[in-house]
């Protein structure tokens, strides 16, 4: 028995020292956070909906360029993922999502490399595993929009751009593949890839004597080869729509640059990111400093200055969207392992300066006890909408006393076995729980849950998938997930008056159709009305 023991801790150790385990691991840790669901999925109206049913109608059609009979103001990459998502698993709002969550699986292992180079093999697993708990990341891993594949080209670039100086033997393969990754990102996000791309020029100038990758003709071959489907593409849309097709990409992003929606001023990002990233922008705020007072050798224009060029250009930018900032949350993660890292050295002395660790311990102790005092109430007098979210408040509450019970332990009853690994643990462990308990509670994946009911009622599905529905001069924004959900599409059309005898329509009362023709109601959600002429 005891040579068993000492066999498979044998086994354990060869497999944690493994170049597979961090891989494996990090997985491990990821995909419970991709797949936790309600057991229901339905998709964002905007802008998921938008990329979904756009998508839809390039593998309908089997029309990839313009399948929407005008011209476009987006570069069709991302669409061109999803519809072969459809072509390969079928069409549903799982395989509107696979790219994305494909996406996320390697931005994180990317993360992970060029957390070891930069830093070193532990801050690098932690800073992936800080990615994946970050809130709206995770949430746009499982959601079917272009931000998180773009990213993945971004991180791949860098990561070919940092190959290219540790192995010169391969420079040119390496700074190939970065300019490839750089011109295909405008295939997929237009031309957003240049805020990421104008935040690299710190490290790429700033560096430029060791690295040499601004004088490589190999780096703009590869970029010019990555803008070259984009070309075709705008190329067989100029001989549909003229000029008319670069000039709705221009006139697109001229827009964006001057429009400011939602009220959302030049400090959204102050509040909005350390909101959407909680709690990890204050470490990273803290990692910015131990940064600053110890800066990386060679790499830290690139870890410093990335994300505070990439932040002065989003606050700039007129349009000002949470999601506009993902591209900054890999970068907020590997300074936020940089931050915890020091803050560890911290909490593992035995004499002052320990001050802030034990703070944010007792802290975050506090806000357990809060959401468990939360979910108690939910569980006994929460109604029965409400109280499926006391599971929310008391398992999340209970992970947050990890940390004030590791450092009492520690450091008032002498534990010394509870390392800085513990404490670390007891900050992941609760963003864990908390981010695997939304999903598995469905508010990260089930968004419009009215619609999925609705279109699945036996009688609604029954006339929806043998009969062709008309639209009827549909507005709204939820007005795209009837275009995606509706089987078989009819034409639109400005009136009922326009409907053939006995045909069925959507119709949304807000826009004030043509009424006076005589119709009964099939059903209704969220203010569309699923009709039929009588």
């Amino acid at each position: 028995m005891l040579h068993k023991s000492h066999l498979l801790q044998s086994i354990w150790r060869q497999f944690r020292l493994s170049a597979a385990f961090p891989y494996i691991s990090l997985l491990i840790w990821l995909l419970p956070l991709l797949l936790f669901t309600s057991g229901q999925n339905s998709l964002m109206a905007h802008d998921e909906g938008l990329y979904a049913w756009r998508a839809r109608r390039m593998f309908d059609s089997g029309d990839w360029i313009a399948p929407w009979g005008t011209v476009h103001h987006k570069t069709p990459g991302f669409y061109w993922l999803i519809a072969s998502a459809y072509t390969l698993f079928g069409m549903s709002e799982v395989s509107t999502r696979i790219p994305c969550a494909i996406a996320g699986i390697f931005c994180l292992f990317l993360i992970y490399e060029i957390g070891k180079i930069i830093l070193n093999q532990k801050l690098a697993w932690l800073a992936a595993a800080i990615l994946s708990l970050e809130f709206l990341w995770l949430q746009y891993c499982r959601l079917g929009a272009p931000d998180v594949p773009m990213i993945f080209l971004v991180l791949l670039a860098i990561f070919s751009l940092l190959k290219a100086e540790l192995q010169p033997k391969y420079a040119n393969f390496w700074q190939f593949i970065a300019g490839l990754c750089l011109g295909l990102g405008f295939l997929v996000r237009s031309f957003m890839i240049f805020l990421p791309a104008i935040a690299l020029l710190p490290y790429l100038i700033g560096e430029h004597r060791r690295h040499r990758h601004l004088s490589s003709p190999i780096f703009y071959l590869g970029l010019i080869l990555g803008f070259i489907p984009t070309l075709i593409w705008l190329w067989l849309s100029w001989q549909r729509y003229g000029s008319n097709s670069l000039e709705a990409l221009l006139q697109f992003v001229f827009q964006l640059g001057s429009e400011e929606r939602k009220g959302n001023g030049i400090i959204f990002y102050f509040w909005n990111v350390p909101l959407k990233a909680f709690p990890w922008t204050f470490f990273s705020l803290l990692g910015l400093i131990v940064a600053f007072r110890r800066p990386i050798p060679n790499y830290h224009l690139l870890l410093v200055g990335f994300p505070i060029v990439l932040f002065t250009e989003l606050s700039i930018f007129s349009t000002r969207l949470s999601h506009y900032s993902l591209s900054l949350y890999p970068f907020i993660a590997l300074l936020a392992a940089l931050g915890l890292s020091w803050l560890g050295k911290a909490y593992e002395k035995t004499q002052p300066p320990r001050n802030l660790p034990r703070n944010l311990s007792y802290g975050f102790g506090g806000l357990g006890i809060l959401l468990l005092l939360a979910g108690i109430y939910l569980l006994i007098w929460g109604n029965a909408d409400i109280s499926k979210y006391a599971a929310f408040g008391l398992i999340v509450g209970l992970g947050w006393l990890i940390l004030p019970v590791v450092w009492i332990c520690r450091h008032h009853f002498g534990y010394t076995f509870l390392t800085e690994r513990y404490w670390l643990a007891g900050w992941l462990i609760p963003c864990w729980l908390g981010l695997a308990v939304a999903g598995s509670l469905g508010l990260i994946g089930d968004y419009n849950a009215a619609f999925r009911k609705f279109f699945q009622e036996p009688a609604i599905a029954s006339i929806l998938q043998s009969q062709p529905i008309y639209f009827v001069k549909l507005d709204g924004k939820n007005a795209v997930l009837l275009n995606f959900y509706t089987p078989i599409h009819g034409k639109s059309l400005d009136t009922i008056s326009q409907l053939p005898a006995s045909s069925y329509a959507w119709i949304y009362l807000q826009s004030s159709p043509d009424l006076s023709r005589p119709y009964r109601i099939v059903g209704t959600v969220e203010g569309y009305q699923l009709i039929q002429v009588l």
